[in-house]
C-alpha cells in the first residue's frame, strides 16, 4: 500500500472528546477513536466482530432509540475505540439514522473513518464513500466482499481507486478475516498522520453558489469559531438540510461545534440563509 508519509504529525486528527460524550461514548483512556461507516449489507458488522473480538458492547445513541455497537481493540500499543454507525446509503440527514452518522462524523471527529464498501457493488456504495471525503480528511475505505467479486467475475484496480479518492483503499473478506493486518496498518498510518491523505472533492462550482458559500461559511465561522468543516456546513445549508437549519435556530449547533453563540446572533444568522 503506498501513501504520503509524514516526518512529523503536528496535526493528527484529535477526536471532540465533549461531543462524543454527549452522543453517549465514552472516550476515557482511548488513544484513537475509529468510525465505522457505509451501506447496510455490505459487511460492516462482521468487520467490527473481528476487529472487537468479545472487546464489545451495545447500547443506544444518547435521546435516540438506535442502537449503538461500540468495541475496541489494539494495535502496536495503542488503544482503539470502535463505533459502529448506523448503516445508511447518504448524510444528507432524511432519517434518524444518517442524522446520526453525519454528526458523529462531522462534530466527534473521529480519529479515522473506516468506509466499508462492498467490491460487487462499489458504484452504488461510492455515493456514500464521496459524502464522507467532503466531510473529513482521515479516511481508510475498507473494499470487502472481494472473494464474493472474484466469483462473479469482477476486478477492482485498489491502487487506482486509492489515487481518485485519495485516502487508503484495503481489499478484504472480513468473514475470512483476510486483509485485517493491512487494514489495521492503514488505520494507524492515517491516525498517526504517517498517511497524509488527499481526499477527492467537488472542485468546481457555479460562480454565484460559490459566492455566497464563502459568505455564509465566514459568518458560521464568526459565530462558531470552532465549528470544523464548515464550508460542508454551509454547503448543506444551502442546499435546505432542515436538521442542520434547525440546530442553528434552536442554537444547538454551538453546542455540537464547541463554540458559543449568542441567541439572537444565531437568529440572525438563520434569518440569512431564510433569506
Amino acid at each position: 500500500m503506498t501513501g504520503h508519509s509524514s516526518a512529523a504529525c503536528e496535526s493528527c486528527p484529535a477526536y471532540n472528546q465533549a461531543m462524543l460524550k454527549k452522543l453517549g461514548v465514552n472516550v476515557e483512556a482511548v488513544d484513537y477513536v475509529v468510525a465505522l461507516a457505509g451501506n447496510p449489507n455490505t459487511g460492516k458488522s462482521t468487520l467490527f466482530n473481528a476487529l472487537t473480538g468479545l472487546r464489545q458492547h451495545v447500547g443506544n445513541w444518547a435521546g435516540k432509540t438506535v442502537a449503538r455497537a461500540e468495541g475496541g481493540f489494539s494495535f502496536n500499543n495503542k488503544r482503539y475505540k470502535l463505533v459502529d454507525l448506523p448503516g445508511t446509503y447518504s448524510l444528507l440527514s432524511t432519517s434518524t439514522d444518517e442524522e446520526i452518522a453525519r454528526d458523529f462524523i462531522l462534530f466527534g471527529q473521529p480519529s479515522v473513518t473506516v468506509v466499508v464498501v462492498d467490491a460487487t457493488r462499489l458504484e452504488r456504495n461510492l455515493n456514500l464513500t464521496l459524502q464522507i471525503l467532503e466531510i473529513t480528511d482521515h479516511v481508510v475505505v475498507a473494499l470487502n466482499l472481494i472473494d464474493e467479486a472474484g466469483r462473479h467475475g469482477i476486478r477492482v484496480d485498489e491502487r487506482h481507486l486509492a489515487r481518485k479518492l485519495g485516502v487508503p483503499v484495503v481489499p478484504m473478506a472480513a468473514r475470512k478475516m483476510q486483509g485485517l493486518p493491512e487494514l489495521l496498518q492503514a488505520i494507524e498510518q492515517v491516525a498517526t498522520g504517517a498517511y497524509v491523505t488527499r481526499p477527492h472533492r467537488i472542485q468546481q462550482r457555479d460562480p454565484g453558489l460559490d459566492h455566497a458559500l464563502r459568505e455564509l461559511e465566514t459568518a458560521l465561522l464568526r459565530e462558531f469559531p470552532d465549528l470544523p468543516n464548515a464550508q460542508w456546513v454551509a454547503l448543506r445549508l444551502l442546499d435546505g438540510d432542515a436538521s442542520i437549519e434547525q440546530a442553528l435556530r434552536e442554537r444547538r449547533l454551538g453546542d455540537l461545534s464547541r463554540g458559543q453563540a449568542s441567541a439572537p446572533a444565531a437568529d440572525a444568522l438563520a434569518l440569512e440563509i431564510a433569506s
